[in-house]
């Protein structure tokens, strides 16, 4: 597999760290002996989008907290990610902020007493627009991929709605799903 291929499982993002883990993107890179980062490119209260405002059970309009992070692997853009959660979980915490959080976003969640026990994911290819195309240095022509996930709490109130475009020849989604 190339330099270049990210292979990623979304069974580490959707579990709290331990007090002194690193954050789940962190420690998925080191243990393949890679090195990332992100950059926060925005955090703070926007009027919720229509697709994150269905994702979330909301008007369309209502306020919602936002983090926008360009994820980087080996230097490279690799992924855009924007994370949105309810104000009522959201306001006054660190996730409205744009400092990086220890251990990661789902740790500070479980934290505020609100755990992920539930999650649906949606996957789609399209072509990117200009600013993708740019951001993630991806060639004309090049597809990205698309992937919204939600997460519910144990009374199935969605928490978190995350709208992820990468390039999709960089990229290999892995699913491992337990059966019974």
């Amino acid at each position: 597999m190339s330099a270049g291929v990210w292979v990623s499982s979304s069974m580490p993002y959707l579990t709290p760290r331990r007090e002194g883990q690193p954050d789940p993107w962190g420690a998925e890179l080191a243990a393949q002996g890679r090195r990332g980062g992100q950059r926060i490119v925005s955090a703070g209260e926007v009027g919720a989008p229509d697709e994150v405002a269905g994702l979330l059970g909301i008007a369309t309009g209502e306020a919602v907290v936002v983090r926008r992070r360009v994820m980087l692997l080996e230097d490279v853009p690799c992924e855009l990610t924007d994370t949105y959660y309810p104000v009522s979980i959201a306001r006054g915490t660190r996730l409205a902020g744009a400092a990086k959080i220890p251990g990661g976003a789902v740790t500070l969640l479980a934290e505020l007493g609100h755990a992920g026990v539930r999650v649906q994911e949606d996957v789609t290819a399209r072509m990117p627009d200009e600013e993708e195309r740019e951001t993630l240095r991806t060639e004309p022509g090049e597809p990205v991929l698309r992937l919204v996930r939600v997460t519910f709490d144990a009374a199935e109130r969605p928490i978190q709605a995350d709208v992820m475009t990468m390039p999709a020849h960089r990229q290999r989604l892995r699913y491992e799903i337990g059966i019974g």
